[in-house]
C-alpha cells in the first residue's frame, strides 16, 4: 500500500493546487461543488457477476459473460444489499442503484418474468429509501428459456414475443413504482441481445417486428416523474457476432422518433470506436443521453472502469460542451476474477476523478485559443494541463465527503473479505 498522506499534506497540497488552477481561470471551490452533485448509478450485477436471484445464479445467453472465480460473491438479496453498503461507504457523494428484473426479492416463492410486479422489489424500495437511494431499473432478456433461441422482443414466435413483450410492459410498472415511493423518477433501460450468429437472410423482418413489439410495451403512458424509458443498442455479442436487431443506428431513429432516452454503452461499438465524439452529435436531436461507463478490452468484456483516455474523452466532451444537465450516467462493468467490493469503489472513484478532471478545465480558456484560430496555443495548453495537480483537488473532495482520500479504503475491504466473504462457499 501506498503511504496516506495527512490531512494536513492535503490541506497544504490542496491550496496551492487551489492557486495554480485559479492562475488559469478555474475555481477549484466551484469544481468541488459540482462533483459532488454528479449522481452515478451503480450496477447491482457487479455484486453477484450477472447471476440474479431466480434460481439459475449465472448468465445464460445474451452475449455475455462474467469471468474469474474469486470468492465471496453475493448469494442472496441480504448479502448482496450488505456488500454494495461496505462498497458504497467508501465512494464520495450521493449516487443511484441499479437493478435488473432478475435481482427480485421474492422471498421462498419464485415468480417468472413476465409476472413481476411491485411487490417482488419492495425489500429493495424499503432499503433504498432507508438509505435515501434512488433506484434505477432494467427488464432482463437473458438467462431465462424463452431467450435461448437467440430472441425475445424481436422473435417471429409470438408466443415468445408476446412474453417479453408483457415482461417489459411490467419492468416499466416497477420502475414507476420505484420512481414514486423514492421521490426520483427510475431510468428504466432496455436492452434486448437478439440476433443472429452467422449472417441472416432477412434482418429487415427482425427489425419491424422489434419497432412493434417496443412500441406495445411503451403503449402505457406513464409520466417521467415516475419513470423514463430508455433504449440501449449493441455492436455484436457472443452468439450474436453477425448481426444484432437492436444496433446503435436502429435505436438512434426509435429514441428520436419516440422520444425516448437513448443509451450509449462504451463497450457497444466497435473495438477502435468511442462514444465520446458522438454525445454532442447526438443531443441536438435527442436533448439527452443516458451513458453506460465500461471499459471494453479488444471487445464488449465489461471491464472495471478505471482513468483511462476513452474515458477522460467522455467526460472532456460533456464539460466543454457544458451538458452535465443534459447526460444520465451509469456504470456497467462485472469482474468475478477480482474482489467484487473492491471493483464497485475503483470502478467508481475512477469514474468520478474522469468528471473532476472535466470540471478542472479551462473551458473559456481554450475556447478562445481556438475561436482565434491559435490551435498552437490551444494544443500546448491541453498538453500542459495533463500535469496540473488535480489529485491534491480529489483528496480534498474524498475528506469533504467522508471517505479515504488514498488506498486506506483496500484495508476495510480486506478485513470484510476476511470476517464475511470467506464464509461464503
Amino acid at each position: 500500500m501506498f503511504t496516506e498522506p495527512t490531512e494536513q499534506q492535503i490541506d497544504e497540497a490542496y491550496r496551492n493546487a487551489r492557486d495554480r488552477y485559479a492562475a488559469i481561470g478555474v475555481d477549484t471551490e466551484d469544481a468541488l461543488r459540482r462533483l459532488g452533485k454528479i449522481p452515478i448509478s451503480i450496477n447491482c450485477w457487479q455484486g453477484d457477476d450477472v447471476g440474479g436471484f431466480e434460481g439459475a445464479g449465472e448468465i445464460t445467453g445474451g452475449g455475455i459473460m462474467a469471468t474469474g472465480t474469486y470468492p465471496g460473491k453475493a448469494r442472496t438479496p441480504e448479502e448482496l444489499r450488505q456488500d454494495f453498503e461496505t462498497a458504497y461507504a467508501l465512494i464520495p457523494g450521493d449516487h443511484r442503484f441499479n437493478l435488473h428484473a432478475m435481482y427480485l426479492d421474492t422471498g421462498a416463492g419464485g415468480v417468472d418474468r413476465d409476472a413481476i410486479d411491485p411487490e417482488h422489489f419492495r425489500e429493495w424500495i424499503d432499503w433504498a429509501r432507508e438509505r435515501r437511494l434512488p433506484l434505477d431499473f432494467n427488464p432482463t432478456f437473458f438467462s431465462h428459456p424463452l431467450s435461448d433461441g437467440g430472441f425475445t422482443l424481436a422473435s417471429k414466435n409470438e408466443k415468445i414475443r408476446s412474453f417479453w413483450i408483457e415482461h417489459g410492459k411490467r419492468s416499466r410498472r416497477v420502475a414507476a413504482a420505484m420512481g414514486r415511493a423514492l421521490n426520483s423518477p427510475s431510468l428504466n433501460n432496455f436492452w434486448i441481445p437478439d440476433g443472429y450468429k452467422d449472417e441472416p437472410v432477412d434482418r429487415r423482418r427482425h427489425r419491424e417486428i422489434l419497432v412493434h413489439s417496443l412500441d406495445e410495451v411503451f403503449s402505457e403512458q406513464i409520466p417521467e416523474t415516475e419513470t423514463i424509458d430508455a433504449v440501449e443498442s449493441k455492436l455484436f455479442g457472443i452468439a450474436s457476432e453477425s448481426h444484432v436487431t437492436g444496433s446503435h443506428d436502429f435505436y438512434l431513429g426509435y429514441a428520436i422518433s419516440r422520444g425516448k432516452l437513448l443509451t450509449m454503452d462504451a463497450g457497444h461499438y466497435h473495438p477502435t470506436e468511442s462514444i465520446a465524439e458522438k454525445i454532442t452529435a447526438i443531443l441536438p436531436f435527442t436533448g439527452r443521453l443516458m451513458l453506460h461507463l465500461s471499459r471494453p478490452v479488444r471487445w464488449d468484456s465489461d471491464h472495471v472502469v478505471i482513468l483511462d483516455d476513452p474515458t477522460k474523452a467522455i467526460f472532456r466532451e460533456i464539460g466543454c460542451s457544458d451538458a452535465w444537465d443534459k447526460v444520465y450516467l451509469a456504470v456497467d462493468f462485472f469482474d468475478a476474477s477480482i474482489n467484487r467490493i473492491a471493483a464497485w469503489v475503483i470502478g467508481l472513484r475512477s469514474t468520478q476523478k474522469a468528471a473532476l478532471l472535466s470540471l478542472l478545465l479551462p473551458v473559456e480558456l481554450l475556447r478562445r485559443a481556438e475561436e482565434a484560430g491559435d490551435y498552437t496555443t490551444r494544443l500546448a495548453l491541453q498538453q500542459e494541463l495533463t500535469t496540473m495537480p488535480f489529485g491534491a483537488v480529489w483528496d480534498t473532495f474524498c475528506l469533504r465527503k467522508g471517505v479515504s482520500p488514498g488506498t486506506a479504503w483496500m484495508q476495510v475491504v480486506r478485513d470484510y473479505e476476511k470476517k464475511i466473504l470467506k464464509t461464503r462457499t
